[in-house]
């Protein structure tokens, strides 16, 4: 069946068929249509879910957490000041190794007040350890929160899906809404009544450093995982996207839906002759290290985040012993289109692009 979704409502369309026990959630501009249409399912009864209206963020994941401490499959969606909110219990839920899925509709933090979209927001999860996910499209948000369900319950680790504020959460596109194979949920261990358990005691160092380094170790893992089960939930692009990299002497590494525009730049100047290509990131956790030191060329990286002057994703590849140029553009929805793109693509060819640039 192909519908004219938002990805907001692919990503509720996904979640229906996935059928979560559990959904928790406040709302929060610009993803509270997601957990309206999955309220809307569960009162015609298309949805045999609980769904459980919380007074803020930070309870949205307690409850995530409790449920699925249970057994439950469980699923909750946020967005910019709501995801620093429920922080703290994002890092519970993975230290405590339960599966869940979260959507996250990408937006500016303040201060200054801004609700629209960039990276920031997302980029809060890096250290927490989640599988992090960011599609291009509505279709890839429906695929890969299909994806998420099992991949989270195949290695019991969280997993959040990012999709940017605006040009998606709000904007139409042609989805194919299939209905893949998803097994039963499954997890590593349930917290029932009666149990004679303790979960996340007081522990010294030793016991939490390997719990520590149990999680980063299974999160490089996931890679493998999603790889393998690509195909099975309609993506075919694994960890990245290699788009027009073939042959090329210059290369821009991006992730989101912005890509789109980047993708047309990339043509134009491959009509004019020059060897430019993408590397997309589709996840950035577990982070694709093995595709980007597989490049031999010139290297442009554009964020729509920062860390200080340079862009997150930026530090990330340079920290891989690759020596890049770095853009930082978009934040806060300052527009960037094709034509930006073209113009500072051909300026990186030429080699007037600086070490770290702002787009402002």
């Amino acid at each position: 069946m192909r519908r004219l979704l938002t990805s907001n409502e692919a990503i509720a369309q996904a979640v229906k068929i996935a059928e979560p026990d559990v959904i928790a959630a406040y709302p929060i501009t610009p993803q509270s249509p997601i957990v309206e249409k999955l309220a809307e399912m569960i009162e015609r009864g298309e949805l045999n879910s609980r769904f459980i209206c919380v007074e803020s963020e930070h309870s949205a994941m307690a409850v995530i957490h409790g449920a699925a401490t249970t057994g439950a499959r469980v699923f909750t969606a946020t967005s910019s000041h709501g995801l620093a909110y429920m922080l703290e219990m994002c890092w519970w839920l993975a230290g405590s190794r339960l599966p869940a899925v979260m959507a996250v509709a990408m937006r500016s933090i303040g201060a200054p007040w801004n609700i629209h979209g960039d990276h920031t927001d997302i980029m809060l999860l890096r250290d927490a350890g989640w599988i992090i996910a960011i599609a291009e499209n509505a279709q890839e948000a429906f695929d890969i929160t299909l994806q998420a369900f099992y991949v989270s319950e195949e290695i019991n680790i969280p997993f959040a899906i990012g999709i940017d504020a605006f040009t998606m959460s709000h904007t139409a596109e042609v989805v194919e809404i299939w209905k893949p194979e998803i097994p039963n949920r499954r997890q590593a261990y349930r917290v029932l009544p009666g149990q004679e358990i303790s979960v996340n005691a007081v522990t010294f160092g030793k016991a939490r450093m390997k719990a520590r380094y149990d999680l980063a170790l299974d999160l490089e893992k996931s890679a493998e995982i999603i790889e393998k089960s690509d195909m099975e939930f309609g993506n075919h692009g694994g960890l990245v996207e290699k788009y027009r990299l073939e042959d090329a002497d210059f290369v821009v590494v991006m992730t989101g839906s912005w890509c789109g525009d980047a993708k047309d730049a990339i043509d134009l100047l491959r009509d004019e002759g020059v060897k430019i290509g993408l590397l997309r990131l589709r996840f950035i956790r577990p982070f694709p290290r093995k595709f980007l030191k597989e490049l031999d060329c010139e290297i442009l990286v554009v964020d729509k985040s920062n860390t200080t002057l340079h862009g997150v994703l930026g530090t990330e590849i340079g920290a891989c012993g690759l020596k890049v140029k770095n853009a930082i553009a978009g934040i806060g929805g300052l527009e960037v289109g094709f034509y930006d793109f073209y113009t500072l693509f051909k300026r990186f060819v030429k080699g007037e692009v600086n070490e770290v640039e702002w787009l402002i």
